[in-house]
């Protein structure tokens, strides 16, 4: 089912894609550790059993992929 909906999805895409100029104006290594830290302490909070400690991890893995860059984005 998958495999027939690729070509269909294809033909809205443009020919060469977007352009890849690979021109970040902030580093997403930020990002990306933020993220590796929410998961640490989220299967740490899972492990030792607590509530509060998975909870940190979750609302770090949501800081770093949506909410931090979306204020970046919003600020600039």
């Amino acid at each position: 089912m998958l495999a027939a909906l690729v070509p269909v999805m294809a033909q809205f895409l443009p020919d060469d894609g977007p352009g890849q100029s690979g021109d970040f104006r902030v580093s997403p290594t930020f990002f990306v550790a933020l993220l590796g830290l929410g998961f640490l302490i989220g299967t740490l909070g899972h492990i030792v059993k607590s509530r509060t400690l998975v909870t940190a991890g979750i609302l770090l893995i949501f800081a770093a992929t949506i909410f931090l860059p979306l204020a970046y984005w919003l600020s600039n």
